[in-house]
């Protein structure tokens, strides 16, 4: 029943220390964790940033702006 990739040991043979093992193979990593590992560091990952920034400071100009303009328009 359990996969041969992965294994969890528990050992208890003194009172005062426990001990766990995990053996995870690298082929379980889902895609989306491969697509983030790839996207959030490294130069991807400070580019991303940058870009995320850029974007994220237009959008909260443009909806500063627009608010702005209906709150101060004269009637």
């Amino acid at each position: 029943m359990e996969s041969q990739e992965s294994a969890v040991q528990y050992s208890r043979w003194n009172n005062s220390q426990d001990e766990v093992s995990m053996n995870v193979s690298a082929t379980e990593s889902s895609c989306c964790e491969r697509i983030c590992t790839k996207l959030c560091t490294g130069k991807m990952g400070i580019a991303m940033k940058v870009i995320s920034g850029i974007i994220l400071f237009w959008v909260i100009f443009i909806f500063g702006y627009t608010t702005g303009y209906y709150i101060h328009k004269c009637k």
